[in-house]
């Protein structure tokens, strides 16, 4: 790879991913989380064919997490000037902070999850418990980390059932890699013990269950539920869940499950009505979440209660 002193191209992957994401690899990817509908989110899932990108620098945080690696894969990058050969292997993860040069090349096939985190979400995923201004997010050349590859299996399998899976769970997987970052890759080194601890107070949790509520039918996001009653995504998921034992995500698909149980005993209407009705994607995916939360079917279900 020759090193590039031209000026680095500025790119701005969720204000204009399609043209952004071109300019660095010439093509559109597999899938991403614009091709599935979630806005607000830039994820992608895509196969990397060995190539030399060019020298960029980035408006968001972008974390790259090689997913599927069969043989390892030999990779120069140069990260702020700073330049290492790389042994690339399955698991190992990338973080280039925001507004930092990068340049790379790599010679053999593989796939990733690339994830660009605006630097605003990043500081107020924790808002409540340190000031953005003390947080700066560091440079990481390729390393394996466990919990970031499962994070990148989860959303890469999120984003290839097509959307299928709700927002919700994708912002949920993200706020967990934002906190991972924030405590073991960033310059503020966070301990869980300087958490403030506590819970949801009542009229706030009355207000977002009221909300889920009316709600049931639409694909929730966590951020409109922490923006009713004034939080962060973050903290607002971390009380609900010392408040209720369960994450604002499971307690979304337990409501549904139990408009859908309710629906079925008034035998109105069809399964596939109710799956539409209560939330889920399809008749399928009311039958995964069903089966699993109550042990049977929804036509099992509706036939025991009918004996």
């Amino acid at each position: 790879m020759h090193h590039n002193y031209e000026q680095p191209l500025s790119i701005n992957l969720t204000k204009e991913f399609g043209v952004a994401y071109k300019r660095i690899f010439n093509r559109m990817p597999l899938v991403s989380s614009f091709s599935v509908g979630w806005d607000e989110l830039a994820i992608v899932y895509d196969r990397q064919p060995p190539i030399e990108l060019p020298k960029t620098s980035v408006k968001q945080h972008c974390i790259g997490i090689l997913t599927d690696i069969p043989s390892p894969v030999e990779t120069e990058r140069i990260i702020d000037g700073r330049f290492m050969q790389e042994h690339n292997v399955q698991g190992d993860f990338v973080i280039i902070p925001a507004n930092t040069t990068h340049q790379a090349a790599w010679y053999k096939e593989g796939y990733a999850v690339t994830i660009a985190i605006e630097p605003r979400v990043f500081a107020q995923t924790i808002y409540e418990v340190v000031s953005p201004e003390c947080i700066e997010l560091l440079p990481q050349f390729a390393t394996p980390d466990p919990l970031v590859y499962q994070i990148g299996i989860a959303l890469k399998s999120a984003l290839l059932k097509n959307g299928t899976t709700s927002r919700l769970y994708a912002e949920s997987l993200v706020n967990t890699l934002i906190l991972h970052l924030l405590e073991n890759y960033s310059t503020t080194r966070l301990n869980s013990s300087e958490y403030v601890s506590g819970k949801l107070p009542r009229y706030k949790l009355k207000l977002v269950i009221d909300y889920i509520d009316a709600d049931l039918h639409r694909d929730l996001s966590l951020k409109e539920l922490a923006t009713e009653v004034q939080m962060s995504s973050h903290y607002f998921s971390r009380l609900f869940k010392e408040t209720t034992g369960i994450t604002p995500y499971q307690y979304v698909i337990r409501c549904r499950i139990e408009r859908a149980k309710y629906l079925l005993q008034q035998g109105k209407l069809s399964i596939a009505e109710i799956a539409t009705q209560v939330g889920f994607v399809d008749q399928s995916h009311l039958h995964r979440c069903f089966k699993r939360h109550v042990g049977v079917t929804p036509k099992s279900f509706l036939q025991e209660y009918n004996k």
